[in-house]
């Protein structure tokens, strides 16, 4: 017998319904507030700037921060979509996201980790200092006046920058406290995510088995092993790890069920599928 997309989503409910969750999430969660994800259906080929290639010198520094300069500011202005208000009503024990635009945070998320860090936040490679990335916005647009508006039309990107080949003249204000080099506070490709987070996410998937809990991933291809390696570890442990996705992803074969569908529809659709008195019955500890 033929599995329509409605019996794969209809499957998917009723897995996890009334279970208790942790959530892993990705780009394609966000696609509906207007943020381009990686490798969703017509999305472009990028080459994303490694750690090495930032570190390598000022002229890489300078084209990363003239892109991500123009991307911020849009970026900024995204607000949280239907997805991330029924997670954040879902609340389960623990949200991981590979995303770092922050949307999640936006929309009230409690229990929570930020896999890959915050665009929000900046981070001085030399003295460790974290700052706003709001007080480093406006410093660059002090130092470069008229750079966001010359470059209104470039294309936005999934990593919070834009399309933009000429960026010489941009000026790179380095730490005002020490004079070092200044960083979004996110793990770029290359760059090992901190263990204590890891860990945490370890932990919170580990416990699934014993609660009768369920993995569930949204809007991830888990193209990278950052995410992928909890996808595995529920299978192992025998927990049943739902995915929805709009294409296949890498963890498909160790999915007890893949719902491909958009996460603002699936996500609203548990939220309305649970009995009205189990708003916080996901959550465990």
């Amino acid at each position: 017998m033929t599995t329509t997309a409605t019996d794969a989503r209809d499957r998917a409910l009723a897995l996890l319904s009334g279970r208790p969750l942790v959530v892993l999430t990705g780009a394609g969660l966000s696609t509906d507030s207007g943020i381009p994800d990686y490798r969703g259906p017509g999305s472009v080929a990028r080459q994303p700037m490694t750690y090495q290639e930032f570190v390598s010198g000022h002229a890489a520094r300078q084209r990363y921060w003239a892109r991500s300069h123009v991307g911020w500011g849009r970026m900024r202005r995204a607000e949280p979509n239907a997805g991330h208000r029924a997670l954040a009503a879902l609340d389960p024990t623990l949200l991981i996201t590979q995303n770092v635009d922050g949307l999640h945070e936006q929309a009230g998320s409690r229990s929570l980790v930020a896999l890959h860090g915050r665009i929000a936040e900046v981070v001085c490679l030399d003295c460790r200092a974290v700052t706003p990335r709001a007080a480093l916005h406006a410093r660059m647009t002090a130092l470069n006046p008229g750079w966001v508006e010359a470059h209104d039309d470039a294309v936005v990107r999934p990593d919070g920058d834009v399309a933009l080949d000429d960026t010489a003249g941009f000026v790179v204000p380095d730490c005002e406290a020490c004079g070092g080099i200044l960083k979004p506070h996110v793990v770029f490709f290359g760059e090992n995510v901190p263990k204590d987070r890891v860990q945490r996410c370890y932990d919170a998937v580990e416990a699934l088995t014993a609660s009768d809990g369920a993995l569930l991933v949204a809007g991830s291809s888990l193209a990278v092993m950052s995410g992928l390696r909890f996808v595995k570890r529920a299978a192992r442990e025998g927990t049943p790890v739902v995915i929805v996705n709009r294409g296949t992803t890498r963890g498909d074969e160790h999915a007890t069920c893949t719902v491909h569908a958009g996460c603002s529809e699936f996500l609203t659709a548990l939220l309305g599928d649970l009995p009205a008195s189990s708003g916080t019955t996901s959550r465990v500890g």
